[in-house]
């Protein structure tokens, strides 16, 4: 990296790009590697799962459909009935084996990834050996990590459901009432933004400190104070590109007729090459953005002591230590 972490607490949303922008393309092979062997799978799952859940919902209107027309009490009624209930329980056990590769893929990616860009950082030398032998010993601290982050939003969206509840019964349907409705959905909108920053930057923290899971969350609370519209700015355009190219899949490939096979051959392909490269550029932008708050807090990471810490990759992973690398205070 060639800025020094006392520079990196002025760079703005393009320095972080440009910033990441740099790191991938001085390490590109190693890049190259954890996305064939890593993002690649990642990004397949996601579009994958785009289309055979279009396909599961046509069977299972096209049987609900027959169900509707085919007389009650008859034994075709039956039958498509126990098919429609069929249809469903494959569809669900389909959601719960694509959440479960997307969320172990999309862990070890960022585990990978951000071993790597540390690894960079320290100017130390780094291999895919490496990072394939130091990935799965920091997955379990991103699991919990994760579970915490999860349980965190679904709490939240049961209170923000419980509030909705009680303005159905009260205020619905009345002008106040609908100004109080967007007033929540705002409210909802900048919590729920929030959250999702300070999840992402937890995942970092998970991996390069000795904090995971609730402490992850606190951690990067606590680092993202004076960077929260750089950190919310970003999230914004990085999810924005995930929407838009997802979009482009489903109405260019899942739903087209028009463009024909050679068509919607190319556009996958197309979004499937975006995917990679948003998933990919994402996870480096979250490490650099964990290095500049760090560096807006004035908390400096010496990096021999980091790379001590890196280096343990052959034994038990051992996440860095707050008294020895990260709270070491500099003055600008």
């Amino acid at each position: 990296m060639e800025k020094e972490q006392e520079e990196m607490q002025f760079l703005g949303v393009l320095g972080i790009y440009t910033e990441s922008y740099k790191i991938i393309w001085s390490c590109r092979k190693i890049f190259s590697q954890i996305t064939l062997s890593l993002i690649l799978p990642l990004s397949f799952v996601f579009l994958a799962h785009i289309q055979v859940s279009n396909l599961f919902f046509y069977k299972i209107r096209h049987d609900q459909f027959l169900q509707h027309i085919t007389p009650p009490g008859t034994k075709r009624h039956d039958k498509l009935s126990d098919l429609v209930s069929s249809d469903w329980a494959l569809f669900w056990l389909f959601k719960f084996l694509y959440f479960t590769f997307l969320l172990a893929l999309s862990l070890l990616s960022t585990a990978a990834v951000v071993y790597t860009v540390a690894s960079v950082y320290t100017a130390r030398e780094v291999t895919f050996r490496t990072v394939i032998a130091v990935v799965p010993k920091v997955w379990k601290r991103l699991m919990l990590t994760f579970l915490c982050s999860y349980s965190t939003l679904l709490l939240y969206n049961a209170v923000a459901l419980l509030i909705l509840i009680l303005w159905a019964v009260t205020l619905a349907f009345t002008v106040a009432g609908t100004v109080v409705f967007f007033s929540i959905l705002i409210l909802y909108s900048v919590g729920f933004v929030y959250m999702t920053v300070v999840w992402q930057l937890a995942s970092v923290v998970s991996v390069l400190e000795e904090f995971y899971g609730f402490r992850a969350m606190v951690k990067s609370k606590e680092l993202i104070k004076g960077k929260t519209w750089v950190t919310v700015a970003i999230f914004f355009k990085l999810n924005f590109s995930l929407v838009a190219i997802h979009i482009l899949f489903r109405i260019l490939v899942v739903q087209a007729d028009s463009v024909g096979v050679l068509g919607r051959i190319g556009f996958g392909i197309l979004s499937f090459m975006l995917l990679c490269k948003l998933f990919l550029f994402g996870l480096v932008i979250q490490t650099v953005i964990y290095l500049v708050c760090k560096s807006h807090h004035h908390e400096n990471i010496d990096k021999s002591a980091l790379s001590d810490h890196l280096e343990v990759y052959l034994g038990e992973y051992v996440p860095l230590k707050a008294k020895d690398v990260q709270l070491e205070q500099f003055h600008v």
